[in-house]
């Protein structure tokens, strides 16, 4: 059933980010979808819904971007981070450039996000947030041509669980989901994906949907990894 209630999708143009929104949309009354290159479709199964620009690794359109969806809706209740872009590349051929990217949009934006959500959903006494990780983030290991990404990515599994132990008794949530490889995401050069191994965009909608559920409600700090048998 429908519930008066408000989500916002970063990065939600086209993959993953837009099966996330059209997840969403059977849930609750209105979906902000935000994109930062090619402007997204605005409406989701014919909620309400409106498009809105933010380059999330510049700190007051991050904020801007949280600002623009309570305006349009008068609240803020689901906040998605869902940008979170890879970067391939030999480690010792990383730039300062290349990590502060990784940095800015994998987690210094859904940092900047999640601080300007949290003060309308606390008075709310309701919320939730769930951040797009990765589905080795915690794995301490040798990362050799994703070392920024895969950094960034445990950055943001430490910032999920310190911000949800903080909200404990708010009635706000926060947790992750890790995809693994997707059909129709990002695969790696030369590699064979055995049957089963590469999960799907619905896949992954189907775990935040249940995040973000009443059903979820004693769920917080948890990193829900959606791989299949990838990396198991």
């Amino acid at each position: 059933m429908t519930v008066e209630r408000f989500g916002l999708v970063t990065g939600a143009g086209k993959g993953l980010g837009r099966e996330i929104a059209l997840a969403l949309a059977d849930l609750v009354s209105g979906v902000a979808v935000h994109y930062h290159g090619d402007r997204a479709a605005a409406r989701a199964k014919g909620k309400a819904g409106i498009a809105l620009r933010a380059d999330l690794t510049k700190d007051r359109e991050a904020a801007g971007l949280i600002a623009g969806a309570e305006r349009e809706f008068g609240r803020l209740d689901i906040l998605i981070n869902n940008v979170g872009p890879i970067l391939i590349k030999p480690w010792a051929e990383l730039t300062a450039a290349d990590w502060e990217r990784m940095f800015r949009t994998n987690l210094i934006g859904s940092f900047l996000c999640l601080k300007a959500a949290l003060p309308g959903m606390r008075t709310r006494r309701w919320g939730r947030v769930i951040n797009i990780g990765y589905n080795r983030a915690e794995q301490l290991a040798s990362f050799p041509t994703i070392t920024a990404y895969a950094a960034a990515k445990t950055g943001l599994l430490i910032l999920t669980r310190t911000a949800a132990a903080s909200e404990a008794g708010s009635g706000v949530t926060i947790n992750m989901v890790s995809p693994g490889l997707l059909e129709g995401g990002i695969l790696p050069k030369g590699h064979h994906i055995p049957e089963g191994a590469a999960g799907t965009f619905a896949d992954v909608a189907g775990a935040v949907r249940y995040l973000v559920s009443e059903e979820a409600r004693a769920v917080t700090g948890t990193n829900l990894v959606v791989a299949g048998t990838w990396k198991m």
